[in-house]
This record gives C-alpha cells, sequence and structure tokens, in this order.
C-alpha cells in the first residue's frame, strides 16, 4: 500500500492575488536546493486516522504555528515515488520568521558514526501562486492548481 500523507496549505489574500504558505525541508540533502524543494507542511497518517487531524497536526509541528478556520478539502495527489497526498486548503496570517520546526536525528556525515539533530524544516516563507509553482516540489504542483479551483 502505498504511504500516505496529508497537509495544509495555508493562504492569504494580498490585493488581487493570493499567497500561499511554504516549508523548506531541513537537513543536509536540502541545504543548498532552493527552486522545487519547498512543500505543503505536511506528513505521513495511518490508516484510521484522520487526514486532517494529521494535517494540522503536521503543520503544528513542522511550523510551531496553530491554525483554525473554514477548511476546504483541496483533493489528493500522487507524487511520483507514489507517495499520496491529502491537502486541504485554510486561510491564515503569521510571521514565517517565528516558524519553529521538531527536529530529527541522523548519522551526519555518513559513516561518522556522529549522531546530529537537525530541524525537519529549516524555514517558511509566502509565495504568490506563480513564484509557488517554480519553489514547491514538481510532485506537489497540482496542489496549486487544485487550490485556486476550489477558491475561484
Amino acid at each position: 500500500m502505498a504511504k500516505r500523507s496529508a497537509g495544509l496549505i495555508v493562504y492569504r489574500r494580498r490585493g488581487d492575488g493570493l499567497e500561499v504558505f511554504l516549508v523548506h525541508p531541513g537537513g543536509p540533502f536540502w541545504a543548498k536546493k532552493d527552486l522545487g524543494a519547498w512543500s505543503i507542511p505536511k506528513g505521513e497518517y495511518e490508516e484510521g486516522e484522520d487526514g486532517l487531524d494529521a494535517a494540522r497536526r503536521e503543520f503544528w509541528e513542522e511550523t510551531g504555528f496553530a491554525v483554525d478556520g473554514d477548511f476546504l478539502e483541496v483533493g489528493t495527489i500522487k507524487q511520483p515515488g507514489g507517495k499520496v497526498v491529502a491537502a486541504w486548503a485554510v486561510a491564515g496570517e503569521f510571521d514565517a520568521a517565528l516558524l519553529r520546526s521538531n527536529v530529527f536525528e541522523m548519522e551526519w556525515p555518513p559513516r561518522s558514526g556522529l549522531i546530529q539533530e537537525f530541524p525537519e524544516v529549516d524555514r517558511g516563507g509566502w509565495f504568490s501562486i506563480e513564484e509557488a509553482r517554480g519553489r514547491i516540489l514538481k510532485g506537489q504542483v497540482g496542489l496549486l492548481e487544485m487550490l485556486c479551483s476550489v477558491l475561484r
């Protein structure tokens, strides 16, 4: 069975445009990657767990921001690696500079025996839909298109 993730697309309106909040993955593999590396805050969830509850939990863990409001189901996509991502949209507003992420441990450098701690997300930012298309992982671009359709 394919792994499943649930995430939130937090958006805000600026003038006539729409902005979405994306996060950049932490850790050494992503440190020098920018365009095509960002994501919606999301995470895996188990069979029987409510997807929206999981999305809200993952958003909190990855950003430190609690989001509440009217959640709109955006839909699901299948990423190139096979993971199925379900997403919900909600209007929100917060300062990206205040992001606080949970951490993970890994051996770094490889085969060194040294275990280091890294943030799951090292930064977040607000981007116009056009800019977000260039920053988000290719496998998640469809979520932006679906978001625009849901908000019309």
